[in-house]
């Protein structure tokens, strides 16, 4: 973890209750207790059939990145947030437990423990507001986008929708739609940041910026070759694209949709581009797409689809809805023992689990089997799903948390999960969450 103080510090990215409860452990003597803690989701958004986890390398990141330098601890001192007790311990903290997770990538479903953390409470609890913002976004955006994927099928999806959210949430946002498969994003900073492939030619505006759209043509192609793509929307369809192969020729990379009814005008620009001999030129097509949308496109001649406010807002759900629970903490004996939360509605299940997927001889996934407190057995065709993140404070699982790594996690997972997963139709979760209790 040597070197990473000049990053910026996430030690503030909490909530004002993480601070004061563990000046009260601190103060009662229980902040020492081992404990450990959990990040789940009780359902998945209402008719989803899976979910998609995202964003834990961001959460390595920011766990290493949890530091309270002069900065943060003089303004906490000055608006009195906590006692020169706990102050003293923030200024010393660095998380010395271990973390196990789900490899980014993987799928999910209720209660499965995506993340667990293990040490004593004080270094523990801290930690949930900074997880949980990460997981909960970055992960409702790639649930939403893997859906768009499957729709797609081998047709590229493009993210673009850095204008519809948060600055930041756009760059985070277009690395999660990476991972569920989308092909690359029109955000700058997420290819700089995180070498997210990025692309992009032209909107409206330059086209209304020239005395005709045939002169904004001539200086696209000019500037940026014939394989570029031209907007062809601006003003009369038929009469952009006839001008697009005037301009460009034959050899045009594609033409850009963005408006009216795309089925139709897929299909009476693909038949246009045909009879001009522009056999090869490519059709985009954008304007609020999502995944019903892309099904609906499915037997248009369509070759790749631009997806901006829909993906980066999970497709109506911009929350998974995760949370951080302590499951088992250190009793007066030093035994380990579960703990749970018995709300109406809001239940959690005690104990440190362990999560193995229960797979069928040909490869199929059949169950999500939770041991709690020990390993389930795994007959041989199963596959476990926790794997080390951190251990004793050292990071030790980044290959699992690679862009690369991450969709080609997503694209094992998604094969093996059984047909009714890819349907868009509602539905309960595809895979159902078995819990297995500790042997006595």
């Amino acid at each position: 973890m040597a070197g990473v103080t000049n990053r910026p510090s996430t030690a503030l990215l909490t909530d004002h209750y993480e601070l004061t409860m563990l000046q009260a452990a601190l103060h009662s003597g229980a902040a020492s207790r081992q404990c450990v803690f959990e990040t789940f989701a009780r359902r998945l958004p209402p008719g989803r059939r899976y979910g998609v986890v995202a964003g834990t390398g961001r959460v390595l990141d920011a766990i290493e990145n949890f530091r309270f330098g002069d900065a943060e601890l003089s303004d906490l001192r000055e608006r009195d947030v906590v006692d020169g007790t706990t102050l003293d311990f923030l200024a010393d903290y660095r998380f010395n437990g271990d973390v196990w997770g789900y490899p980014e990538g993987e799928t999910y479903f209720p209660y499965s423990p995506v993340l667990v953390v293990e040490s004593d409470f004080a270094h523990g609890v801290i930690l949930e507001t900074v997880i949980l913002s990460i997981l909960n976004h970055d992960t409702a955006v790639a649930s939403a986008g893997s859906r768009m994927t499957g729709a797609a099928g081998t047709r590229p999806v493009i993210e673009m929708g850095s204008r519809r959210t948060h600055d930041e949430a756009a760059v985070s946002a277009a690395r999660a739609a990476y991972i569920a498969g989308f092909a690359s994003t029109s955000n700058l900073e997420a290819g700089r940041r995180y070498g997210v492939p990025t692309g992009g030619t032209a909107a409206h505006a330059f086209t209304l910026l020239h005395e005709s759209e045939r002169e904004a043509f001539e200086a696209q192609v000019a500037s940026l070759g014939t394989g570029t793509t031209l907007l062809v929307d601006t003003y009369d369809v038929a009469e952009g694209v006839s001008t697009a192969i005037e301009v460009a020729g034959t050899s045009l990379g594609g033409v850009r949709l963005d408006s009216g009814d795309l089925v139709v005008q897929a299909s009476e620009v693909r038949e246009q581009l045909d009879s001009l001999g522009a056999t090869e030129t490519r059709i985009v097509v954008t304007s609020d797409l999502d995944e019903y949308a892309i099904a609906a496109l499915a037997a248009a001649p369509v070759d790749a689809y631009g997806v901006g406010t829909r993906v980066v807002t999970g497709s109506g759900h911009p929350t998974a809805s995760m949370v951080y629970k302590l499951v088992a903490r250190e009793d007066d004996e030093g035994r380990m023992v579960g703990v749970a939360k018995q709300s109406k509605d809001k239940m959690s299940i005690g104990g440190r689990k362990y999560a193995l997927r229960r797979r069928s001889e040909i490869g199929v996934v059949e169950a999500e089997v939770l041991g709690i407190g020990e390993q389930p057995d795994n007959d041989g065709d199963d596959r476990d799903l926790l794997v080390p993140l951190v251990a004793g404070g050292e990071v030790v699982g980044r290959e699992h948390c690679t862009l690369e790594a991450a969709r080609a996690r997503h694209e094992a997972s998604m094969a093996e999960l059984p047909r009714s997963a890819h349907q868009l139709s509602e539905g309960q979760p595809a895979v159902d969450t078995v819990f297995l209790t500790e042997t006595p």
